[in-house]
């Protein structure tokens, strides 16, 4: 296997970053014409979702009005973006 990577920048309001993946673990990841871009994220929000979820359903001290709207509106944002809920993608429902 080859030993090819691909650095993305992901920039924000106050900072920035990169992160390195193997190309192909992109390559097995990519739904039709996807990029590598969009691949990531949606592993960003994914990743997001089922840590808040985590944070408001799992953890001591995480069911806090602060968390539960955070969760809701990370969830909202979730739908907006996969078209289904994180129930129904992940079979995790309560």
């Amino acid at each position: 296997m080859a030993d090819d990577t691909v650095t993305l920048h992901i920039e924000g309001p106050n900072d920035e970053d990169d992160v390195t993946l193997p190309t192909e673990m992109l390559n097995l990841m990519r739904e039709a014409d996807e990029s590598d871009a969009e691949i990531v994220g949606d592993l960003a929000l994914f990743s997001c979702a089922q840590r808040i979820h985590a944070t408001v359903h799992h953890a001591e001290g995480g069911d806090s009005e602060e968390y539960k709207e955070i969760e809701e509106q990370t969830m909202e944002l979730f739908e907006d973006r996969f078209g289904a809920s994180y129930a129904e993608l992940t079979g995790h429902q309560h």
